[in-house]
């Protein structure tokens, strides 16, 4: 068999196994997010080995996600860290034979503290599936490792069922995206989340906006001294009612118009696309990709006509964003 072969064969295995567990899917699922919701405490996450690092992944992305989570260490756990669960807490068990001795010796004191214990495991009669408030079956047909001895399939089922309760979790307390930009603040993805246009547009003097009446020769110093490519023209209450880029001015050019006696009116385009300045700036670059534009101008709210800002594809990419 090639090693394409052997990595096809992989994932397909693995595939197979995520696949066979949403068909397992039943009431003790529905129990486990219930009981998470209910709880006054938050979520600990406990496993060994392989285990532990998938649980690690769980807690992670439950954190992120609305539902306070930790991992534990079960091991660190029995020499003095099982004071970190607290009554009210629910501990997620992890272990694929169910039999692992460090979690095992946990599970009294879990008991003691009050805190309620879900079971991950594929064995539905080990000893910590029979100790649990809930059990959810993450049992596997076969690893994809051909040895059946590296936990590969048995971790992936685990993780998807550990991303499934999270997500559960996430839609039932209505956890927005603005809700994971808080936990989110640093890099990309906190930048994405969290700037706004009115974080990063041009305002007041530095919008570039023109009278519709404006002759040309004039309004080219002002798409020039704002340094944008375009300017917004306006009537005489204010109201952009185009737009004119450096574009269509080169544009005219080459049909041979005269653009310095023309005025900006007659040259603008109607009806420019626009944006509310408390819209995420990563909207704005949907908008801008969508109708293949480089600006956009932004307004106070839907009813405003005067813009109060001007945002251009660069500050966009300049604060990392894109």
């Amino acid at each position: 068999m090639s090693i394409l072969d052997e990595a096809r064969k992989v994932i397909q295995a693995e595939a197979a196994a995520v696949a066979a567990l949403a068909g397992r899917l039943d009431s003790s699922f529905e129990k486990a997010v219930q009981m998470i919701l209910a709880s006054s405490g938050r979520v600990v996450v406990s496993g060994m080995g392989k285990s532990g690092l998938v649980g690690q992944k769980i807690a992670s992305t439950m954190a992120s996600t609305g539902t306070p989570a930790f991992f534990l260490h079960p091991a660190e756990g029995i020499h003095g860290d099982l004071g970190m669960i607290m009554t009210g807490d629910v501990v997620i068990g992890i272990s694929n034979s169910g039999e692992t001795e460090e979690l095992l010796r946990i599970l009294p004191v879990i008991k003691r503290l009050g805190a309620n214990l879900i079971a991950m495991s594929g064995n539905p009669a080990s000893n910590l599936a029979r100790s649990s408030d809930v059990f959810l079956d993450v049992s596997v047909a076969e690893e994809a490792c051909p040895l059946g001895l590296a936990p590969t399939s048995s971790t992936t089922a685990t993780l998807a069922m550990g991303d499934a309760l999270a997500v559960a979790l996430l839609v039932e307390r209505g956890f927005k995206a603005e809700d994971f930009a808080i936990f989110h603040p640093g890099g990309a993805l906190g930048k994405k989340l969290l700037l706004r246009v009115e974080d990063l547009m041009h305002g007041g003097d530095s919008i570039p906006l023109v009278q519709e009446e404006m002759l040309m020769k004039e309004a080219l110093f002002v798409i020039t001294s704002k340094g944008l490519g375009i300017t917004g023209v306006t009537d005489a209450q204010g109201k952009l009612t185009g737009v004119i880029t450096d574009g269509d001015l080169r544009r005219c050019l080459e049909r041979g118009e005269d653009i310095l006696h023309s005025t900006a009116g007659s040259l603008m385009h109607r009806n420019p696309k626009r944006i509310l300045r408390r819209e995420l700036a990563a909207a704005a670059l949907q908008l801008m990709e969508r109708h293949s534009i480089t600006t956009l101008f932004a307004f106070e709210d839907e009813q405003s006509q005067a813009p109060c800002g001007v945002i251009h594809l660069h500050d966009i990419l300049k604060a990392g964003i894109a």
